[in-house]
């Protein structure tokens, strides 16, 4: 058993437990759930941003804790005020140290699109990442059936979230394309072993179809190789670890973008 099947039988136990404390009817009286989302698309290709979604983590599976001393709310404005085109917020706590208070610091602190980055199973995290301020959810391929992957991001679509779905290779990329997803992202982390290779975003990016917003996950550390991502087609980057390993992630993420310029 690898850590994504164990995160996956412990999300399961998670879900329930939220469900048994808070009703779908209690999710949905949320001041938030009923804001309009602001738009991945908008901020994605806005030319005044950097098309980076700057990522809030405190820790990984494989590297353990990365930074727990900093302010969700610290972080994300300091991100947002260098150009992110959209914030990253871990959700999970048992292996990534995550909140959903994260999410909700995050949302009532800035005024760009927020992912709720977290392992998606059921209708009712859907209708939970509304509730707490998301924008945009994630779907892993990689957990998930094609048709479980279609229900998810129909549901996430009726909300008005917008829908990234995340594949490591070609396979889960072909089963998995489907109308209801707004962006692809191409995750150059291997989850079964953690190993990571930006290569991955090359070989996938032709298979692609234009229609979707094309995304590079993990393994970006220097502007050069967003640069030649932005050559292969890609129009995001999600960038947490490189940032957040920084006693400052502000500051890190301020000098990345200087150097991009």
């Amino acid at each position: 058993m690898n850590i994504l099947d164990k995160i996956v039988i412990n999300k399961k136990k998670e879900v329930q437990y939220a469900k048994d404390r808070t009703s779908y009817m209690k999710l949905e009286e949320s001041d938030f759930f009923h804001r309009d989302c602001y738009s991945l698309k908008d901020f994605l290709l806005d030319p005044e941003r950097t098309g980076i979604i700057a990522e809030f983590k405190r820790k990984s599976p494989s590297k353990g804790i990365i930074n727990d001393k900093v302010s969700v709310k610290d972080v994300t404005t300091a991100y947002a005020a260098a150009g992110a085109s959209a914030l990253s917020v871990l959700t999970d706590r048992d292996f990534f140290m995550g909140r959903k208070a994260d999410l909700v610091a995050a949302r009532q602190a800035n005024a760009i699109p927020v992912l709720r980055k977290d392992f998606m199973i059921d209708e009712y995290q859907i209708i939970e990442a509304k509730s707490l301020g998301a924008d945009i959810i994630l779907l892993i391929a990689a957990i998930l059936t094609p048709d479980e992957i279609q229900k998810l991001a129909s549901l996430a679509k009726s909300l008005g979230l917008y829908v990234l779905l995340e594949v490591h290779n070609l396979e889960e990329l072909e089963k998995s394309i489907n109308p209801n997803l707004d962006a692809i992202g191409v995750n150059n982390r291997n989850l079964a072993d953690f190993t990571v290779s930006v290569e991955t975003s090359y070989k996938l990016a032709p298979h692609i179809p234009t229609e979707f917003l094309k995304i590079s996950e993990s393994a970006i550390s220097n502007t050069e190789t967003i640069k030649q991502l932005k050559v292969a087609g890609f129009n995001g980057f999600l960038i947490g670890e490189n940032f957040m390993k920084q006693a400052d992630p502000g500051q890190a993420m301020r000098e990345f973008v200087s150097e991009l310029k």
